[in-house]
């Protein structure tokens, strides 16, 4: 509620995650969204991650990469190469065969939606 955004599409992997949100008109704190997120998100996971010395002076879990890439979508073409490119990514990381097999993913809510069907990418 604090600072809003809509999910379009996410994927949660063993080491990162990717995400497409759309922000409100004329809201671009994408920092301030990926710390939250990161840091809700670890209060739920128990800490028996390796945890380098650097990160421990910084108070840091050793769960997430520092840094993300931010990119603005520009067109609806660009917005459907993002959108597949998160549900397409555990694939191509090999975690799965199909990607309706990983359940850490937008990817279901999607085919639910009738977005994708079952069997995209993977059959």
């Amino acid at each position: 509620m604090h600072k809003p955004f809509y999910i379009d599409a996410w994927v949660v992997l063993p080491d990162h995650m990717h995400a497409v949100l759309t922000l409100p008109k004329g809201d671009s704190d994408y920092s301030g969204r990926w710390r939250e997120i990161k840091k809700r998100f670890s209060k739920g996971l128990p800490k028996n991650e390796h945890v380098s010395l650097a990160r421990i002076n910084k108070n840091e879990r050793g769960i997430w990469q520092r840094r993300f890439w931010e990119h603005t979508i520009v067109d609806e073409r660009d917005y459907w190469h993002h959108v597949n490119y998160v549900h397409f990514n555990l694939l191509k990381h090999g975690l799965v065969e199909r990607v309706v097999d990983w359940p850490y993913s937008s990817f279901h809510k999607a085919v639910a939606s009738g977005m994708y069907s079952r069997n995209w990418c993977g059959e």
